[in-house]
């Protein structure tokens, strides 16, 4: 049998692939290494930035369900939100 060039590159371009295949299942297996601990003040700083944007998260929710209840009122008239007790005959 002859050899063409078909035959040759389809078992290159194969032998590539399964190359690609067995590194990309090596690259995520691979186990990384544990990251640095962090010190006391970087602990500080991250639990300070955490609560200041907590902070600045619930301001903003404030900010919205107020605007919310104003754009409630005015469409609504601004009719009071308790129920209002039945006049007994």
């Amino acid at each position: 049998m002859k050899k063409t060039i078909r035959d040759t590159l389809r078992k290159a371009l194969i032998t590539i692939l399964g190359g690609l295949l067995i590194g990309g299942f090596a690259a995520t297996h691979a186990k990384l290494p544990p990251p640095p601990a962090k010190s006391d003040a970087e602990k500080k700083a991250e639990a300070d930035k955490a609560a200041a944007a907590k902070a600045k998260d619930a301001e903003a929710l404030g900010k919205a369900q107020d605007r919310a209840v104003a754009n409630y009122k005015k469409q609504k008239g601004g009719a009071s939100m308790a129920p209002t007790k039945a006049q007994k005959k």
